[in-house]
Formats: structure tokens, sequence, C-alpha cells
């Protein structure tokens, strides 16, 4: 029987492998690469109107990259599924494998004075938590890689774009997989990376090529955070593996007197899941992260990157734990998050659009559940939405693949029998967002409103805010669907007569991902219920993992059993509501959206324009920090550094011509009239010092005679 716990190292590299050889012999594979990468992406980049069929007359060598992409991922997932069903058989649920030690550094003093050794292993760690991120990053990814085969197949560029794709799923699998800190990070880097290649896939089209920049900037401000907090880590521990920070952790008290230390370095945590998980105030990158291809925007948005803070937050559960006053802010962060994004989506026009401000307001419920102890929760919500948003979003590709490129829900309607597996499996999808019972969304998010309310770090604004976010879902869910399926035709003549249902390798995904929609969360249901332990499975499969939070969910666990009946009644009553209300403003009374957003204008316009935080961003941080910050940096170059530099050579200058004045006038000047003073003082005694003897000597007698000639004299 083949050990898949010891070969967990290998999971990685099936899809790197696939990527590599896209690198090296790709464009061997694709011999319409050559000819069709020419042609701008940007312009036929949904022409689909005229390729429907067009994978199926592709050339022979460029099926075998239709299988060998896809073919990696699907080795990823058999070897990750094989490995977890091993993983449950152990007790302790907990295997790790450390292939080599990559980052061996210098000696180091940590925060408590001791010594320690900044050291990294390329090494991989299979617990509940990664367990269930590699289940869903290699299933989910393996079905956006057979849908690319269709959605893509008419498109130049075809091998790089699964080789972005594999390449992605490997970074991906490594985040997850990775022992520590630093090797998570190359994960974490290197899906940001790989984002920025396939948001810019149509790099010929300036709006996809600004995008795929903008996510990569605004990502480099959370990593920056992130990265300090990973120093600060293996500054206080001395380790960034995983479980010896836990268990170093074990030996902390909780951070309830204040903001201290631990606090910090969770904060600075969090600052880097932010930007990855597209968070308040660094959110703004995923929704024209749409500019990419439509699988892409289900592999980013779904599955893998968006959801890498997510795991990284519920990873570092044990310091979160530790440091209440930042879990309060990851709690409101998360649910203010929510909310914004979900009054944004309310009024978008673009269907891809509208699902991507419904990532960011999920994502944001996330980080609620995260931030009042339920983790979880947090990926069980995770696990479900992976599910029907990845559907949802594969589900409008579907949609303007039939609508030859249209994504604007205002050209649509009357499309559920045109396309009828599309609009089936994404109606599940909806209903499964909107939080209607028996459905995988219900579930998970029901869960997390009722922590919000109960858990001792919850509080009734966080379930308020929650409760409204949920109606306003199911609200632009169902006037997305009205607006798409329902009432009558909007479509251009030109596209009307060739709207087709994609084919089948596009809409089986669609199909798995609906069944997985509604099934996914009866392994979560709600302890009132009293069902079997079976359908607890995923609460007691993490449990191991978060057992310091199962105090939260214990005293959860104390309230009133018919106060928990009424919030769920509630919430299926709001998401009810919003259905039937958005059914009434879309289908039935078509006039009176137009009325109110008359009515209220400037509210409209607001949301409209998405609040404005793009224009004030430019605006504080491209037009003000970069640009005029740039230029004032420039002027004070010019005048003050530069303006130092030459007023410090004029200096240099004056000074050295003084110094030659000073030098020829006065110190030479001084010295030729010393030495003229001295030659004129000289002047006698040199007439009587000539040096020659006989004038000594005549002296010496005219001396001599004078003298006797005195003493004769007298």
């Amino acid at each position: 029987m083949v050990n898949f716990l010891d070969l967990i190292w290998l999971i990685p590299l099936f899809p790197l492998a696939g990527a590599i050889a896209m690198l090296l012999i790709g464009w061997k594979l694709d011999p319409q690469a050559s000819s069709e990468v020419a042609v701008a992406p940007g312009v036929a980049s949904h022409s689909h109107s005229s390729g429907a069929h067009h994978h199926a007359h592709a050339s022979p060598l460029r099926m075998l990259v239709s299988l060998l992409c896809p073919g990696m991922v699907l080795l990823s997932f058999i070897f990750s599924a094989g490995a977890v069903a091993q993983l449950a058989q152990k007790a302790e649920r907990v295997h790790e494998v450390v292939q080599f030690t990559w980052l061996a550094g210098l000696p180091f003093h940590t925060a408590a004075g001791s010594l320690a050794r900044f050291t990294a292993d390329w090494g991989f760690l299979l617990d509940p938590l990664s367990s269930v991120m590699i289940l869903v990053v290699t299933g989910v990814g393996f079905l956006i890689h057979v849908y690319s085969i269709g959605y893509m197949g008419h498109e130049g560029g075809y091998y790089r774009f699964f080789g972005y794709l594999n390449l992605f799923v490997f970074f991906m699998l490594m985040l997850v997989l990775a022992n520590n800190y630093a090797l998570l990070f190359v994960g974490w880097e290197g899906v940001g990376l790989c984002s920025y290649l396939l948001i810019g896939f149509y790099f010929h089209k300036k709006s996809a090529a600004d995008a795929g920049k903008k996510a990569f900037v605004v990502n480099r401000v959370g990593d920056a955070g992130f990265l300090i907090g990973i120093f600060l880590v293996f500054a206080l521990f001395g380790s960034v593996r995983f479980l010896e920070v836990n268990q170093a952790l074990a030996g902390f008290h909780a951070e309830t007197a204040g903001f201290g230390v631990l606090s910090a370095t969770a904060l600075l945590l969090f600052v880097g899941a932010t930007g990855k998980s597209a968070q308040i105030p660094l959110y703004t990158w995923l929704p024209d992260a749409m500019e990419g291809p439509t699988p892409v925007s289900a592999l980013i948005h779904a599955a893998t990157m968006v959801t890498a803070g997510v795991y990284m937050v519920a990873r570092s559960s044990a310091l979160f734990q530790l440091t209440p006053a930042t879990s309060v802010v990851v709690a409101f962060i998360g649910a203010f998050t929510a909310i914004w994004a979900a009054s944004i989506a309310l009024v978008q026009n673009d269907i891809k659009r509208v699902l991507a401000y419904s990532t960011v307001s999920q994502l944001g419920y996330m980080f609620l559940a995260l931030g009042v102890g339920a983790y979880w929760v947090a990926i069980f919500h995770l696990f479900t939405h992976a599910f029907f948003k990845a559907l949802l979003f594969l589900g409008s590709g579907s949609v303007i693949h039939a609508m030859g490129g249209e994504q604007d829900m205002r050209c649509m309607g009357g499309l559920k029998d045109r396309i009828p597996v599309t609009y089936r499996t994404m109606l599940i999808g909806a209903i499964a967002i909107a939080g209607i019972p028996g459905l995988a969304g219900f579930f998970s998010k029901d869960e997390i409103l009722w922590q919000a309310y109960s858990s001792p770090s919850g509080s009734k604004l966080l379930y308020l805010i929650g409760l409204t976010t949920a109606a306003m879902t199911a609200f632009y869910m169902w006037r997305l669907m009205s607006l798409t399926f329902f009432g009558r035709s909007r479509v251009k003549p030109e596209v009307e007569a060739r709207i087709h249902e994609s084919p089948a390798v596009m809409t089986a995904p669609l199909v798995v991902l609906a069944a997985g929609s509604i099934l996914a969360g009866w392994i979560g249901t709600p302890k009132l219920w009293n069902l079997p332990e079976g359908f607890r499975l995923f609460e007691s499969w993490l449990e191991p993992l978060f057992s310091g939070a199962a105090a939260h969910s214990a005293e959860a666990a104390h309230h009133d059993a018919a106060l928990e009946w009424l919030l769920m009644g509630l919430s299926v009553a709001l998401a009810v509501g919003g259905i039937l209300l958005a059914r009434r403003f879309y289908l039935v009374r078509t006039e009176l959206p137009e009325r109110l957003a008359e009515r209220f204008r400037p509210l409209y316009n607001t949301l409209a324009n998405k609040w404005y935080v793009d224009e004030i961003y430019d605006f504080l941080f491209v037009n003000g920090f970069g640009k005029a910050g740039g230029r004032a940096a420039g002027r004070f170059d010019l005048k003050v550094i530069d303006g130092g530099v030459n007023g410090t050579g004029w200096m240099t200058r004056f000074s050295s011509t003084l110094s030659i004045w000073w030098d020829t006038w006065i110190i030479d000047g001084a010295v030729r009239l010393s030495s003229f003073t001295v030659r004129m003082l000289s002047f006698p005694a040199r007439m009587v010092q000539t040096g020659r003897v006989q004038a000594y000597a005549l002296v010496m007698v005219a001396g001599v005679l004078l003298f006797f000639g005195y003493y004769v004299m007298r």
C-alpha cells in the first residue's frame, strides 16, 4: 500500500512539473500560439460566438496541453485524498515531513535574551487544517482546469495560460502545506506573482495590464506587514515552525491589559491577510482582477489565493487567542468589509463585478468568524464558499460564452431556457450563497451569525452587521439571477441568434460544483438539530487544532436553544425577504429600481462608484504620495540636495581661492618681508664679515696699533 503521508511533498510538485513543461516545450505543443498570441487578446478575449466548439478542432499536440496540465492537478488531488484518508486513521492527526533545511542563518538573540539560529526547513505539515485546504485547492482547482479547456479553447497563449494555472496551484499548495512561516511566505509571494500573470493575461489590453499591476502593488503593502510579523515571531520564540511556535505560545498569558508585543505581532500578520484576502483598506485590487479570464476569477476568488489570509490567521490561532485586542480588530474589519462590499454589489451591472464584491463580502464573513474565536466556522465557510462561488464564477463565464463576450446584465434577460444547464447550476449557487436552508451556504453562514451573537468575543453589533449583510447578499444575488435569466430578453439582435449552451467540458464542472453546493454543508450541521455525529464531522475534524477556542463554543452552547432557533429563523426570513424584494424590483415592478435611483441619486451614484474609494486612493496615494510626492522629492533633490552639493562646491572653490590669495600675499609676503628685513639688518655685519683672512689680519693690526696709540698718547 502506498504511504501517501510520507509522499505529501509530491503533492505540490505535480503541478510544478506541468508548469515547467509548459515553460520549456509548451510552445511546441501549441502550434497556434505563434499566430494567436500576436492578436490583441484584449480585443478578442471573449469572442466566443464563433468558437463555441473550437476546442474540439484543436490540434493533437494542443490536446496534450489539455491532458497534461489538468492531469497534474488531478494527480495532486488523488495524492491529497490518499494522504487525508491515512491521516484520519492516526491518533494525533499531525504528520510532518522535512526534506532539508533551506535557510540556515547566523546566530540571533531572541527577545528573551536566548541565542537562536534563524533556520527554516523545506518541510510539509499535514494536519486537519492543511488537509481541508489541499482538498479544496486540488479538487476545485482541477474542475477549473477542466472548464478552462473549453473556455480558453480558441484563445491565444493556450499553453501559457495552463502553465500559469499549474504554477499558481503549485504555490498555493506550498502555502498551505508549509510547516513554517518562511516557507509559507514563499507560497504567499508565489501566488501573488501568478495572480499578476493571470489577471494581466490579456496583456495587450491596458485595463488588464493595469489590474495586474494594481493587484501586485496593493498586495506588496500587506506583505510588508506580514514579513515584519514573521520576523517578530522569530524574535519572540526563536523559531518560525508552526508546531514550535504554538508550543512556545502555550507558556504565554493572554494580553488582556493592553496592546503588547504579541498583539502587535498578530496585527502585523493580519495586515498581510488584509492584502491577500482583500479586506478594508486593501480590497480594491480584487474587483479589478475581473479583467482576467473567467477561470482565473474562479481560481483566485473561490478556492485559492483570497482564502490564503483566512488560512494564515487560522493557522496562527494560538497567537490570536492570546491577543483579544487584535481579535476585536479582525472581527470589526471583517464585519465592516462584509457590509461595505455588499452595498457596492447591490448596484453593479457587470455580472463578474457583482460576484467579485460578493467574494470580498464573504471573506469579511470569514474574518468576522476568526475575530470572535470561531476558527473552525471560518474554515467551514471557506470550504462551502469554494463550491458555490467557483460555481457562480464559472457559471457567469458560461453566460459570457453564450453571449459572445457580453458581461453587462442590462443586455441579458430571458436566458434560462436558452442555456438551461448554466441556469440550473447557477440557481443552485445563488440559493446556496443566499443562505436558504438545506444548501451549503446556509450552514456555514448561520453558524457565523450564531457565533457572532453568542461568543464571548462577539457582540450584538457584529451580529446585526452580519445579519444585514445576509439580507443584502440574498437581494443582489437574486438581482443578478433576475436580470440574467428571467424577465424579457434585452439581448442585442446580433447576439440573440448566436446564443448557445456551453460544451460539456464546461458544463460538467458546473454540475459537480452544484452538487458540492448542495451537499458540502451537511458535514457541519448545527448541534441544535441533534443529527448523528457524522453530520458534525467538520467541527470534530478541526477540533484538535483549535482546542484552545473550544471554550468559546462551549459557552455559546449554554445559550437558550429557543433563542438559537429564533435567530436562525430570522436570518432565513431576511434571506427570503431579500429574494422576494429583488424579484419584485426586477421582474414585477421593473420601473421601481430606476425611480429609487432617481430619488436617491447621490446614494446610488456613491454605490455605483464604489464609495469613490479608488478615486480617494488615486488622490491620496497615486497622485498624492506617489506623483506629488515624487515631484516634491524631485524639487527637494534639485533645490536642497543638489543645492547643497553646488553650494558646497562653490564654498570649496571660494575657500581655495581665498587660500591661494592668503598663501600668496600674506604667507609668502610675510616670508619675503622677513627675509628683506633680515638682509637689511645683516648688511653692516656682511661688510665686516667678508670671509677674507687678510682683511681680518689687517683689522687686527689696525686694532693693535690703535690700542697702543691710545696708551702712547696718554
